[in-house]
């Protein structure tokens, strides 16, 4: 989308510096050679003026933001890489269709010798979009519809309604978006939102009805989330046969929680990375601002990759979580961790880890769970360089466990109740990338250490989701 040209000036010659930051769709119109190319390794530029074509309702301030880097360019090859990189920031504020950059020399009265010109020709996005597309969840599919008035008030401001109708999952919802000028890693966003979800695993049903209010930012290498939610939660039995337990957490419940994430992803990829680390963590803390649930819960994410021989990657992958309910009130089932399925430890069925009553999974308040992995190519690399790329063998170790805790009792006797009848797996199967949507996978699972009460898949097991241990 757009290309970066430059007109009467001689592109470097192919023993010169490396271009590849400018992107496949960089292009240059060849002149003269000995006349120009002195300019381009020798001599200072001046960028003199910044124009633009195609703006109406995008104001002028948050413009200058992104494109402020492109005047402190003091040669030819600064100005078309950071007029690359104004471009790249551009289109990143959603607010353009499309973004071409054309470099010239400067003409005028005031032009100087070594002087250019950047003209940036966009086009804005219409006031109201649309779009329909399908999702992929964890082990869930959905179908999305949107709506979105974008640059609303000109500052790449956007407001978005959005209705998902998906197998287990029905939500709308409304949010409004704005990112702070000359920083879009730092936004601020306000939702407001209707989910009922079906848990059949647990004989339940949830709506939630609810505002919620969160600020990005960017702190060194890391990205946090702070966030206020407030929700009026609504459960119910999915059947008639529905437990005792499940039975006598049914009700309206309201909940106000303060949470705060943060991210550290160096991986190149999220679906199917060769390399790089993920570390993720969470706190939230319920009942302090309202609200009839208190607890605090924290869980982590980390995730290590390393590229071997052969085009051969090795993934570990470590999580774990625990909640604290404040008060004498236990807490709901709506709040706590669930383990097991296609997408955590596999070989057992979807959550069916774990405390249960009469066939309910009731989740529980602590938890871990860990996984080796080795990908590989497909044997005899069917479809090299082309289709059979998006294919990988996998083989997996995975164990982890489940429980509540008594917090009286102490740090020693906590890990060693977690420690206690650990569930493990291990197999081999296929993973398919879905571009940097999705990936499926389909394994031949080994289940072991099952507890009674656990439901396991032992045998092949199909998974579909954005989040695998």
């Amino acid at each position: 989308m757009g290309t970066v040209h430059a007109r009467s000036l001689e592109p470097l010659p192919a023993s010169g510096p490396d271009f590849g930051a400018l992107g496949e769709e960089a292009e240059f119109v060849e002149v003269e050679p000995e006349a120009k190319q002195e300019i381009l390794e020798n001599k200072d530029v001046v960028v003199q003026h910044v124009h633009f074509d195609g703006l109406g309702r995008t104001k002028d301030d948050i413009i200058m933001c992104e494109i402020g880097d492109v005047f402190k360019a003091k040669n030819l090859i600064e100005v078309m890489r950071k007029s690359h990189e104004a471009r790249e920031k551009l289109l990143r504020l959603g607010i353009f269709r499309q973004v071409d950059v054309l470099i010239d020399t400067c003409q005028g009265d005031d032009a100087l010798p070594n002087g250019l010109d950047v003209t940036f020709e966009v086009t804005e996005l219409r006031r109201l979009t649309g779009s329909y597309n399908t999702m992929v969840g964890n082990n869930e599919g959905s179908m999305v519809l949107g709506l979105k008035l974008p640059n609303l008030l000109g500052r790449a401001e956007k407001v978005t309604f959005q209705f998902s109708y998906g197998t287990k999952e029905t939500s709308y919802g409304l949010s409004f978006f704005k990112p702070q000028p000359g920083n879009f890693e730092r936004n601020f966003s306000v939702n407001l939102y209707k989910v009922t979800g079906q848990f059949p695993w647990s004989s339940l049903r949830e709506t939630d009805r609810g505002v919620s209010a969160e600020y990005s930012f960017p702190i060194w290498k890391t990205s946090h989330t702070v966030k206020w939610e407030g929700v009026w939660r609504e459960l119910g039995c999915l059947s008639r046969t529905a437990s005792f337990a499940v039975r006598k957490e049914s009700g309206h419940s309201l909940k106000s929680s303060l949470s705060h994430a943060m991210v550290i992803d160096s991986r190149n990829s999220s679906i199917l990375p060769r390399k790089g680390a993920l570390l993720k963590v969470n706190q939230e803390l319920a009942g302090y601002t309202g609200g009839d649930v208190s607890f605090i819960k924290e869980d982590f994410e980390l995730q290590l990759n390393k590229q071997l021989i052969l085009e051969s990657v090795f993934s570990a992958s470590l999580w774990g979580g625990m909640l604290v309910p404040i008060g004498d009130k236990p807490s709901s089932i709506a709040d706590r961790f669930y383990l097991g399925g296609p997408t955590s430890v596999r070989g057992f069925s979807m959550h069916s880890v774990g405390p249960q009553s009469e066939g309910d999974y009731l989740g529980g308040e602590a938890y871990w769970a860990g996984g080796l992995h080795l990908y590989t190519p497909l044997p005899f690399r069917p479809g090299q360089g082309g289709f059979g790329e998006l294919f990988r063998t996998h083989f997996f170790l995975n164990a982890g466990n489940l429980c509540n805790l008594n917090y009286g009792e102490g740090p020693k006797a906590h890990i060693r109740k977690l420690a206690e009848c650990i569930r493990w797996s291990y197999g081999a199967g296929i993973v398919l990338r879905l571009g940097n949507i999705a990936r499926l996978e389909l394994n031949y699972c080994v289940p072991m250490g099952v507890q009674r009460g656990d439901r396991i898949c032992d045998g092949v097991q199909f998974g579909a989701g954005i989040r695998f241990l």
